[in-house]
């Protein structure tokens, strides 16, 4: 019974290394495991100046990449909302120096980095859904803010804000 309660925690730690080693480039082992820490203040990668606002959620920096904002989706351009959205992270964030914040995953599908943005103390992905520019939108392992980006979209929901405004997308028949 000692052997395996000496067995167990090494075993547990050889199998969490072992997946973050497959699922990430190669890195210092201590890159490997940001969400070990209990600090409850973000840990910015790199600060970075936006260059162009895609649309709602998806942004140009100077480093020439696309990212992603994580844990938010707005609507698509030509969509419902889509334009107000886009020149609500238009207002945020063109032009301006923001820090950036990585969670577990360096990028989707579409190999746009995925980051969490911040100006200051202020977190966009956050600030999109509490004024109503956006939903939560939360795609695992990338859940670090999940509880504050589901209360930011309760409190826009109770108070009728942008997308949960009445009648913000009802369709008026022309005909």
């Amino acid at each position: 019974m000692k052997k395996l309660a000496l067995i167990f925690p090494w075993g547990l730690v050889l199998i969490l290394v072992g997946t973050l080693l497959l699922n990430q480039e190669k890195k210092p082992l201590g890159t490997l495991l940001p969400f070990v820490s209990m600090s409850p203040s973000p840990t910015f990668s790199t600060s970075v100046k936006v260059s162009r606002i895609v649309d709602g959620d998806t942004i140009d920096i100077s480093t020439g990449q696309r990212l992603r904002y994580i844990g938010i989706d707005t609507p698509e351009s030509g969509d419902c909302f889509g334009s107000e959205s886009t020149k609500k992270n238009k207002e945020l964030v063109l032009d301006r120096e923001v820090s950036l914040e990585k969670d577990i995953s360096e990028t989707d599908k579409y190999g746009r980095i995925l980051r969490y943005v911040w100006i200051d103390d202020k977190m966009i992905n956050e600030e999109l859904v509490r004024t109503g520019y956006a939903k939560v939108s939360t795609y695992p392992p990338d859940v670090k803010y999940t509880d504050r980006f589901v209360q930011a979209e309760r409190e826009a929901r109770e108070n009728k804000r942008g997308l949960w405004a009445e009648d913000v997308c009802s369709v008026q028949d022309a005909s």
